[in-house]
């Protein structure tokens, strides 16, 4: 069976731990082998120079030993086994790139998840504690500063331009697969603009053929200039090891994560369109009257959004933006998140068959009144994490612009919400006939003791009713 693996935290055992400047590849000489002497060319180099600025990244966690047997006070009272359960360090191993001198690395978000406490070794062997700065899990990129440098200035990357990157250009893979030690390898850029991947919120995609495989995740992906082109991050596998067919995060955005990091946010801020988009299908194109499937359609658009200060509107097909050809929502989402805040972009509209041009605001998208709380109450909320609805928030859930009421926006692994099935991004809309217009009508809700619950939610798009209890 065909798997999407990203190397999330791989557990370890004993000792062994698993894991810019613009326009420049346009700029690069693209021709054939021209003689044989060309053929016995060496990537060395290239490799000499960029190897010092790409990091081992060790993650750790501390996880609770759990014998479901313990929960049974029978069981424990007749086997004389302690109710505390022994604590166990999850290991894991990833790897990163150095992208300021001052000690700034960065890697994959699941790399980090979840984490206690991460170490980044360098490639000269040394070691240094590192605090994460961010995390970005719609990008899964995450940003970590070393500790403890004493003013030292490491080795970097320069980021690459990864609009420039042509199919078939040649790149290197660098990282520390299986925890081997840093390893190189080669290959061509295959494909651009994967957008069906379904690992992030931002797909699109770098894919090659350099094999990446465990260990690899935060790495770098390289050009012959010896800049940064993109953050592998994910293969398609059979087996779970290398098959060709492996994914990164191209450099553009890993720029604006790093940007954010840099400026000391917390969080990531990007351009909020404020309307939801959706693919062109082949029926969608022959009624629209259009040769190809392509373009991303407008389905809604939210009132004093950025989109309809714009002049967007409902049926409107973006087919570019800023002159960058859009084939699909995807492309146009990475495309948008990727514009610096504070100017504008041009949309290319299809508007009744006829093109027309729109001025887009880069703003984001209003937070306010989130009022994020976690359930802690005997009720089948419990260990859930709600939110109201705001714009930025129904943005980052890929929820219509519009929407309103209570989210749920994470799930403790040990909850009672979790076990009985809530997921994220489950909008509760009444309680035992109650109307959840806030979180605090929620965990007013929970606290009422009674033994059938009867729910009311929506989950991708779906209403549904559920009764639990009796």
């Amino acid at each position: 069976m065909l798997r999407l693996i990203r190397f999330a935290a791989i557990p370890v055992l004993g000792a062994l731990a698993v894991a810019g400047s613009l326009g420049h590849a346009q700029a690069q000489d693209r021709r054939v082998p021209s003689s044989q002497a060309e053929l016995q060319l060496s990537y060395a180099p290239i490799v000499q120079r960029v190897r010092p600025a790409v990091v081992n990244v060790y993650a750790a966690k501390t996880i609770q030993n759990r014998n479901p047997l313990l929960d049974d006070p029978i069981f424990r009272r007749f086997f004389g086994v302690p109710g505390q359960q022994p604590e166990q360090m999850q290991r894991s191993l990833g790897s990163g790139v150095m992208v300021d001198s001052s000690g700034l690395v960065v890697t994959n978000n699941h790399v980090i998840e979840g984490a206690d406490q991460v170490k980044v070794s360098l490639a000269d062997k040394r070691e240094y504690e590192a605090e994460i700065v961010l995390k970005d899990s719609r990008s899964d990129l995450a940003v970590l500063r070393l500790k403890d440098t004493n003013g030292e200035k490491f080795a970097t990357l320069d980021f690459d331009n990864s609009d420039g990157l042509q199919v078939g250009d040649v790149v290197l893979a660098i990282g520390n697969p299986f925890g081997v030690g840093q390893t190189v390898t080669h290959g061509i850029i295959s494909a651009l603009a994967r957008t069906q991947v379904g690992i992030t919120d931002y797909q699109f995609f770098i894919q090659t053929d350099a094999a990446i495989n465990p260990g690899n995740s935060g790495g770098a992906l390289v050009d012959m200039t010896g800049r940064l082109a993109g953050i592998n991050t994910a293969i398609f596998s059979r087996s779970g090891g290398s098959q060709g067919i492996g994914f990164a995060i191209p450099a553009n955005m890993v720029r604006v994560v790093v940007a954010s990091a840099k400026s000391g946010g917390k969080a990531v801020k990007r351009p909020w369109l404020g309307a939801r988009l959706q693919a062109v299908t082949p029926e969608i194109a022959e009624s629209l009257g259009l040769k190809l499937p392509s373009g991303a359609l407008v389905a809604s658009v939210a009132p004093n959004s950025p989109a309809s200060k714009a002049g967007l509107k409902l049926s409107d097909l973006i087919v570019a933006i800023d002159g960058q050809a859009i084939d699909d929502p995807n492309a146009f989402d990475y495309r948008f998140a990727t514009r610096p805040l504070g100017g504008t972009a041009q949309i290319d509209v299809q508007r009744g068959g006829k093109p027309i041009k729109l001025t887009v605001p880069l703003e984001t998208a209003p937070d306010t009144n989130r009022d994020e709380i976690v359930l802690t109450a005997r009720s089948p909320f419990q260990g859930a994490k709600v939110a109201n609805i705001s714009p930025a928030l129904a943005d980052e859930l890929h929820l219509d612009a519009g929407t309103e009421g209570v989210v749920v926006t994470d799930l403790a692994d040990d909850g009672t919400a979790a076990n009985v099935g809530f997921q994220k991004g489950d909008i509760i809309l009444a309680v035992n006939n109650e109307k959840i217009a806030r979180t605090r009508d929620l965990e007013q809700a929970s606290k009422a003791g009674t033994r059938v619950w009867r729910i009311t939610l929506v989950r991708g798009g779906q209403q549904i009713n559920v009764t639990l209890g009796g």
